[in-house]
């Protein structure tokens, strides 16, 4: 069933039925391809969705909001790949050459002023062929009392983002530890170093493919065994 296409209506049954394609089919909690799930879940049968564009009217204020934008940025269609509305939030998907570009007009205009970034986030996904690396950035406008998301992908092949620092200043922490914790490129970061791990300490930890367990632990000479050999609940 990876990368098919189903169907899905909102859970509060209001809003137009939404179409998600679906990246990976799992069993178990954590995906474990033996029988040590210690999580009792081992029987639970789950998917790794990614909602699709939606289609207009994306209702309320998203619409103009849209509108404007697109009216503002010099190539539209190849700036925005897609807009998402998803349990009543949107969502803009971004190509990664246009991202500064963006991010300036959506600051700077007086009809959309997002002078805020309160957060950068990275997520990974291993199926997503050709878009492994997925940036997300909260904004928040505080004049008109709005939140929108971008969401900008990258493939593991080419890590690399623009930094948004020279618009948003309170990313900088934020695109470290993206950094630091899956391995994206921020060009342009004034400093692009580590913020939470060490800075020799080998791979990304949040990445789906970073060893899960027995991993050396630096301290009093602990050492944290792998999954397989730790006890099974379920027994």
């Amino acid at each position: 069933m990876t990368d098919a296409s189903i169907p899905v209506v909102p859970e509060d049954g209001q809003g137009q039925e939404q179409e998600r394609r679906v990246l990976d089919v799992r069993q178990g909690l954590f995906h474990a391809s033996t029988t040590s799930d210690v999580s009792g879940y081992n029987d639970m049968t789950w998917y790794v969705e990614m909602p699709q564009a939606s289609r207009r009217p994306y209702g309320g204020w998203y619409d103009g909001f849209v509108d404007r934008l697109r009216g503002l940025v010099g190539d539209p269609d190849e700036a925005i790949s897609s807009v998402v509305v998803d349990r009543g939030e949107i969502t803009l998907f971004i190509d990664r050459a246009h991202l500064a570009e963006v991010a300036r007009v959506l600051r700077d205009d007086p009809m959309l002023r997002f002078e805020s970034c309160p957060s950068v986030s990275g997520v990974h996904y291993p199926t997503d062929r050709g878009a492994e690396l997925h940036a997300v950035y909260h904004l928040l406008s505080m004049t008109h009392n709005r939140r929108i998301r971008l969401e900008v992908t990258c493939p593991d092949a080419d890590p690399h983002i623009p930094s948004v620092v020279a618009t948003y200043p309170t990313a900088d922490w934020h695109e470290r530890e993206t950094y630091d914790f899956f391995g994206i490129i921020f060009d342009g970061h004034p400093a692009l170093t580590r913020i939470e791990m060490p800075d020799d300490w080998p791979g990304h930890p949040q990445r789906k493919d970073y060893p899960l367990g027995g991993i050396p632990v630096e301290f009093h000479g602990a050492t944290n065994s792998p999954v397989h050999e730790r006890r099974d609940y379920n027994s």
